[in-house]
């Protein structure tokens, strides 16, 4: 059996449920489970945004199509 990775999510019940299928080979064999707090991904999410939303209104001058360098038809 590998060593896997699997993110869950605690309920609001505070509750921890976790469904691992690791196929009826690995029936009966010992493992050991370690839980620990994921990166929280929400904070970098919500930076992001901030600043995408400062970008708004900073571009000065004309857009300008490229030269097409591909043979794909326009």
């Amino acid at each position: 059996m590998d060593r896997m990775t699997v993110l869950s999510r605690v309920g609001a019940d505070g509750v921890l449920h976790v469904s691992v299928p690791v196929g009826v080979t690995e029936a009966n064999r010992p493992v050991q489970v370690t839980i620990e707090p994921a990166a929280d991904k929400s904070d970098s999410a919500s930076e992001y945004g901030v600043w995408l939303e400062g970008l708004a209104g900073r571009w000065q001058g004309e857009f300008v199509r490229g030269e097409w360098h591909s043979g794909a038809p326009r």
